[in-house]
């Protein structure tokens, strides 16, 4: 399985951070490709988009502002199967990237994800306090994975927080 390429680029509105890529995500080479995972429909729903993208269109969204990437680029089945190494090295590796292309918002797709980040246990969702990369939003929404047990309607309200700070 291969990683898959970020879409990234200087002074995004938001840079969504995911665990890793899937392995459909591998497979197609775009973010997101899991037919259960529910991103480009939380986006559509959210009001973040004015359409629901498909996942091979994910490199078209660089032009409204929006970029992909993934604390660890490994392709696994699952999150559980990322090692603590992984996560550190992702971490280090994240902070350069954030740091570099200086989003406006870096969004965290799943808690989990924030937290390995973060290196904090207690996390909320949305905005958070005292950002590892100072100046740049992190926000915390919740995993878009269809294993999710949080109803449609609550991710998209959170979700839709975003639009409160572009």
């Amino acid at each position: 399985m291969k990683p898959i390429p970020d879409h990234l680029k200087e002074d995004l509105d938001v840079l969504f951070i995911g665990f890793n890529p899937s392995i459909r995500s591998s497979e197609t080479g775009h973010h997101y490709a899991n037919p259960t995972n529910r991103f480009w429909t939380i986006l559509y729903k959210a009001g973040l988009t004015d359409r629901k993208v498909d996942a091979d269109k994910d490199f078209t969204l660089l032009q409204k502002g929006y970029g992909f990437t993934n604390i660890v680029s490994r392709p696994t089945r699952n999150a559980q199967e990322i090692s603590s190494a992984e996560y550190k090295q992702g971490r280090d590796e994240l902070i350069k990237k954030i740091t570099t292309y200086r989003p406006k918002i870096a969004c965290f797709v799943g808690k989990g994800v924030y937290q390995q980040y973060s290196r904090r246990k207690d996390v909320d969702w949305g905005a958070q306090k005292d950002p590892v990369v100072p100046g740049v939003i992190e926000f915390v929404a919740p995993s878009s994975s269809g294993l999710v047990r949080i109803k449609m309607d609550e991710i998209v309200v959170i979700y839709k927080q975003l639009l409160n700070y572009f």
